[in-house]
């Protein structure tokens, strides 16, 4: 596998590493968490940069782009840990270009190319455990439209949406419908997750939607749920390698520079076995990271990406857990202190190893896909 960006793919990857390195650095990073919680000015500058139309069909402003074309992109945002909604919008974006109509990718999909709309993807609910057939938020038929009626929690993003793409069950099955986060009877119990982006619980109460607020065909949104969160799935795995990548350099120049007994540290055996054995895991990450962004373009069998996508989570699990521990462990206590970003970087590893299913989770489904 050529594991090499192309020279587009490159050239997009360093203008936004160097944009994020400039207008995104650590002091600039933690005044954002500390107040409003993101920056609207660097998402703009994101969308004028492109990024938010790569994966979108150039029939809606987007460049057409896929997984592989985002895996720079990503790297540059674990690196930067940002925490603006992209993610979010980008999967309940991928979610109505697979599923919706042409009025309904006509109205929203635009949008989001421009930056001008935040989406976010109301999924997950209570006891769950990554399953995305377990829905049991309630979609009955009112009128001409819906109601919905049920809570999801930890919806990522939710907070700066504008519109929440919610799963719901109906009599035929699991269906996605469009509601305004400030629809009547929905409420947003906003809060920040332990790697300080934004999130909420969201509670329906006989929210009212209308017969265009239904995506796709009623009952048949499982399947579309699975390919878009593998997609996501490859996208965070990417991001994952960008935030390794740093945590393995801070620490190596740590070793460098921090002296104990009169010389440095990294001069000692031990600790040099240590480094050489996070950066084997770096690397051996970012390859399977690149066989699931590879698979999510190439492949037409949903068996073979859905497994691809588990293998890569196993591994991407695993060295978070191990790169952000030995990096924090090697820092001694100056790894758990607020003012080191490396402590940052640390708390994104552990979400990512947690999102869209953990080691475990995707164990069992790798097997089960046999």
């Amino acid at each position: 596998m050529n594991f090499d960006y192309n020279e587009e793919q490159q050239l997009l990857a360093d203008s936004v590493r160097r944009f994020l390195g400039k207008d995104y650095e650590f002091e600039k990073r933690r005044k954002l968490v500390a107040g409003e919680g993101w920056s609207p000015q660097v998402w703009a500058q994101l969308a004028e940069m492109g990024v938010t139309g790569i994966p979108f069909s150039p029939d809606y402003g987007g460049f057409g782009g896929g997984a592989v074309d985002l895996m720079g992109v990503m790297e540059a945002f674990g690196d930067a840990l940002l925490v603006e909604p992209y993610l979010p919008t980008i999967l309940a974006g991928q979610l109505i270009a697979r599923a919706g109509n042409d009025a309904q990718k006509k109205a929203i999909l635009p949008g989001v190319v421009e930056g001008k709309k935040r989406l976010a993807f109301a999924h997950s609910e209570k006891g769950a455990r990554y399953n995305n057939a377990r829905v049991q938020v309630k979609a009955t038929r009112a009128g001409g439209g819906w109601e919905l009626t049920g809570e999801k929690c930890v919806v990522l993003g939710a907070p700066l949406a504008e519109t929440l793409l919610v799963s719901a069950r109906t009599d035929k099955g699991v269906s996605l419908f469009l509601v305004k986060r400030d629809a009547a009877g929905v409420t947003l119990k906003a809060y920040r997750t332990v790697d300080e982006t934004l999130a909420a619980d969201v509670v329906m109460k006989g929210v009212q939607a209308g017969a265009d607020a239904l995506l796709g065909a009623e009952g048949a949104a499982l399947p579309v749920i699975e390919e878009a969160t593998d997609f996501a799935t490859a996208l965070i795995c990417s991001e994952a390698v960008g935030a390794m990548k740093f945590a393995c350099d801070t620490t190596l120049e740590y070793l460098k520079t921090r002296k104990q007994f009169g010389v440095p540290i990294g001069t000692f055996q031990a600790l040099q076995h240590r480094i050489v054995d996070m950066y084997i895991s770096y690397e051996q990450a970012k390859s399977m990271a690149c066989l699931a962004a590879s698979k999510i373009d190439s492949s037409a069998d949903a068996r073979e990406r859905a497994r691809s996508v588990s293998a890569a989570k196993i591994k991407i699990a695993d060295t978070c857990r191990h790169v952000s521990q030995e990096a924090i462990q090697l820092h001694g206590g100056m790894g758990m202190s607020e003012e080191l970003k490396v402590s940052h970087t640390f708390r994104r590893l552990t979400m990512i190893g947690q999102q869209f299913g953990d080691a475990d989770h995707h164990l069992a489904r790798f097997a089960a896909l046999g």
